[in-house]
């Protein structure tokens, strides 16, 4: 297996020492199956000078096995026929003449019986891949996370930081935008972190972690791009895998499908989670006002009963052998709803003077859908265009119920908040990408997004537990209608040299027009227009060292949650409301990095700096009407500054045994406005180190065992008001996989020694502070069990899609703070629970113009480049003269 992966990178990513020699000569020929006599599609043939033993040029066979290769000069060739699955098969001393073609006729290629077993693909990758733009972290190798979500594998990959609450960051900035496939979906439209509960981690393949992305991608993500992405069986046939699981704090069921026969493939998909959390929550809020001091105690015991699905259905038919079409439709639906007692004590000046009690429900509700349709033509290796177009909608209910009680906990008046969000974008996307000559690319393209944000909500009051409900005359209603259109279009160059340098520039241009209202009055928000260059150079120091080096500019703009002007008061001392003038953020980043591999470790060391201006914070200030009440809202006052070092190796200490390990070292510079004690704004900054750690091991032991153990650990993290104290975790899961591999069977575990995890969060300014702990009982157990049925062989298909990067995440805490801040009770919900661009595909996802992996179909061969340097960015391949020459042999005419 590997020998065959090794002859494709190499026919792909390999260089041409010289310049071709060009004549006037053909080569043809056709390639079939030995036994079936069916043709060999996508079969690569590479032509070799003999004399030189270097690839002077190639091609690709068609949908009816035939190839040709034009323009070749008179002299002594020999040609190498490959493709995953078969044998290689070598045809020595081609002789050209000049002038004259060379018909090689059918050319039989014999099935490798090793590789065509029950399962076709057994090679298993890396739990960590370094690529020249991006940190890969292949999921479906980690057996602790089965059973979990998305939120349980971020929380292992490097560079990232996952709190309690399920709020990511990315080198301690919450400004990130998370992709599904390479594409934007609309449940992440309100909340990352809540949105993050409804992907199975069963169905996540692997993770990019994307942090100097190049002017293809959108703009948005100040801090990079997190991909995450799907299986999705890119085989022959038809199969039918079956995963579930139960345990202490929840149960999944999953049932996938896939068939593909020819030109036509399909795959279906249902996943469903239920969760059983309990939070204990306890807050002390202290301000003092006109010389009184107040202090608020609350207590809460909440109790989380979540339910989650995603349904998937896609379809891809091959035109033909140049052109395809695929389409998709992607559902998700939330049910969250929560209950809660909550106590409240007020002191004025150390003395008790009133106490209230509520029984609380809130429900965040949602249905969103995602539909593409993309097309694909590819006119020659490395030259090819696209067109994806995409709908997003998801419906959003977050609807509070309380009934406020008195000592004897007797109703003595109720309240309700009825808030509807509709959040809606069409998209309409174009790319184009061409070679110049051996050893430079140049894509361009365009981009238009249309998006509509919708939030209808009103307040209602009932005097007693029977009376009705009428509208709450002292709180505001309305309708926020936002209409936000973006045209964006951008350039990307790539240049290879003969010194092993790959430099990779770009430049994007967007421009932004916003049309708003509240409640039937305008709200004027000026047109912008952004323009956000980016450079990417990677160096090759000898054959294990790499250097790689970055600068981009990105631009977050502001997120549902942000600009929602409903006033949360499910928690009347802790209310929350959004604000829809809110402009974009920009921010500068640069970072470096060096890759090595020694004997049998890899390791990878960065550092980076990044600068945000009018950055979106989370402000907190006492209510003009009480002193007892904290309003939160987002304002753009911030200017934020990072620094920092990302350390990570792995080590193989035997082939079955493997540990990998990460440090994160960042210092982080606030700086925004706040209301002094006398509730003028002056200018407020905050610093401090955030620390992040992490160890897993990996060990395979035999007759189909499997065992993974994991720790990880964040020190405390600084926010503009404040700071939020760190977290360890851990985890440990054994698996057996059975009926030769078609079943797997394991328990996994985290936790297990605690009574669960406690976040405490520390606010303070001139008027007040606040101290926040929340204890999440997160002691969990669970078996999961899955098992496939079918049988599949080879197929690998190309496409284009849409991808928006580009809103800011409406989930709680500070952008520069590392995640958010633990939430006053009922605020929020508790959380207890692809395809890259012009490079090869990761962890599942399509190749745009490399190599295909994992056994995948080759597109076409690659335009090889001078001294092994890629076209795409990606790491150099072998040379040719490195290839094993008794390989050559083995499969000679």
């Amino acid at each position: 297996m590997k020998k065959f992966l090794l002859l494709i990178i190499c026919l792909y990513s390999l260089p041409i020492f010289a310049q071709k020699p060009i004549g006037n000569s053909k080569i043809n020929g056709i390639v079939l199956d030995s036994t079936a006599a069916k043709p060999v599609d996508f079969a690569t043939i590479a032509l070799y000078d003999k004399v030189t033993n270097k690839i002077v040029d190639g091609a690709t066979a068609d949908e009816k096995g035939a190839f040709l290769i034009e323009k070749v000069a008179a002299g002594n060739y020999k040609i190498t026929i490959s493709f995953i699955g078969y044998a290689d098969k070598t045809i020595d001393n081609v002789n050209v003449e000049k002038g004259k073609d060379v018909k090689l006729g059918v050319i039989r290629l014999r099935t490798n019986v090793k590789l065509l077993g029950e399962v076709t693909v057994t090679a298993q990758k890396s739990l960590i891949e370094e690529k020249v733009d991006r940190t890969i972290y292949n999921a479906e190798n980690d057996i602790t996370a089965r059973g979990g979500d998305a939120t349980d594998v971020l929380r292992k990959v490097p560079l990232l930081t996952v709190d309690l609450d399920g709020n990511v960051s990315l080198r301690g900035n919450s400004n990130i935008k998370v992709l599904i496939n390479n594409k934007p979906s609309s449940i992440m439209a309100s909340n990352v972190a809540d949105a993050l509960k409804q992907i199975p981690a069963d169905m996540i393949k692997s993770v990019e972690v994307i942090t100097s992305p190049s002017a293809r991608y959108d703009a948005e993500g100040s801090s990079g791009i997190i991909n995450i992405v799907t299986k999705k069986n890119t085989l022959q046939g038809v199969n039918l895998n079956v995963d579930g699981g139960v345990g202490n704090r929840s149960s999944n069921m999953g049932l996938n499908g896939n068939y593909r026969k020819g030109k036509f493939g399909a795959s279906i998909g249902g996943h469903g989670r239920a969760m059983y959390n309990d939070d204990i929550i306890s807050t002390e809020q202290k301000s003092t006002i006109n010389g009184n001091t107040i202090l608020i105690k609350q207590d809460a015991n909440a109790e989380s009963r979540p339910l989650f699905g995603f349904y998937n259905l896609g379809l891809d038919y091959d035109i033909s052998a140049n052109q395809s079409l695929t389409a998709g439709v992607r559902y998700g639906v939330r049910n969250f709803t929560r209950t809660q007692g909550l106590n409240s004590d007020v002191f004025t000046n150390n003395v008790f003077t009133s106490n209230s009690f509520r029984d609380l429900k809130t429900s965040d509700l949602s249905n969103s859908v995602d539909v593409n349709l993309d097309y694909l033509k590819t006119f020659k290796p490395q030259q090819e265009w696209s067109i994806a177009t995409q709908y997003s909608g998801s419906n959003l209910t977050n609807n509070f119920d309380a009934n406020i009680l008195n000592g004897n906990k007797d109703i003595i008046s109720r309240q309700k908040n009825l808030n509807l969000n509709l959040n809606q974008e069409v998209t309409f996307q174009t790319d184009y990408q061409t070679p110049i000559g051996t050893n430079q690319i140049i894509e361009f393209g365009g981009k238009g997004i249309f998006r509509n944000v919708n939030s209808d909500f009103k307040y209602q009051l009932a005097s007693g537990a029977t009376a009705d409900y009428v509208n709450d005359a002292s709180r505001a209603s309305g309708v926020l209608d936002y209409n936000q259109n973006i045209a964006g279009t951008y350039m990307s160059y790539t240049l290879s040299t003969k010194k092993k340098y790959t430099i990779k520039a770009g430049g994007r241009y967007e421009y932004t027009s916003i049309e708003a209202t509240q409640a039937g009055k305008e709200i004027v928000i000026p047109s912008y227009s952004n323009f956000v260059p980016s450079i990417n150079i990677s160096k090759k120091i000898k054959d294990n060292i790499t250097i790689k080096g970055g600068y981009n500019r990105r631009i977050q703009r502001p997120g549902l949650q942000q600009l929602n002007p409903n006033v949360n008061a499910a928690n009347p001392q802790n209310i929350s409301v959004g604000n829809p003038s809110l402009r974009p953020e920009l921010t500068n980043n640069i970072e470096m990095g060096i890759s090595t591999n020694i004997k049998k470790t890899f390791l990878n060391i960065s550092v980076f700096a990044r600068q945000t201006n009018n950055a979106i914070s989370q402000i907190r200030r006492v209510s003009d009407t009480s002193a007892s009440v904290l309003i939160t809202t987002f304002e753009n006052v911030g200017r934020q500054m990072a620094y920092g070092s990302n350390i990570f190796a792995n080590v193989a200490i035997t082939p079955k045994w493997s540990v990998n390990g990460g440090f994160d070292f960042n210092y982080i510079y606030l700086e925004g406005k706040a209301p002094d004690a006398t509730g003028i704004s002056k200018t407020i900054s905050n610093s401090g180190f955030t620390l992040r750690g992490h160890l897993m091991s990996q060990m395979t032991l035999g007759k189909g065992w499997g065992a993974q153990a994991s720790v990880f650990g964040r020190g405390p993290s600084v926010q503009l008001q404040g700071t939020q104290r760190g977290t360890p975790m851990y985890s440990l899961g054994i698996r057996k996989d059975f009926n030769d591999k078609k079943g797997t069977i394991g328990i996994a575990g985290e936790n297990f020694f605690t009574n669960g995890a406690k976040m405490t969060t520390n606010f303070v300014s001139d008027q007040f502070s606040q101290i926040s702990n929340t204890q999440i009982l997160n002691r969990g157990i669970k078996l999961t069990f899955s098992y496939k049925i079918g049988k599949m062989g080879f197929t690998q298909r190309k496409t284009r899609s849409v991808k928006n990067d580009d809103v800011k995440d409406g989930g709680g805490g500070d952008n520069g703070g590392g995640g958010g801040g633990a939430q006053a009770p009922s605020a929020a919900p508790a959380q207890g629970g692809g395809k890259p661009q012009g490079g090869q595909s990761q962890g599942g996802g399509k190749p745009q113009g490399g190599q295909g992996q994992g056994g995948a179909k080759p597109q076409g061969l690659g335009k090889p480049m001078p001294n092994g340097q890629p076209q795409n960015g990606e790491a150099p391949a072998k040379k040719p003269t490195d290839m094993p020459k008794k390989d050559e042999k083995k499969n000679e005419n």
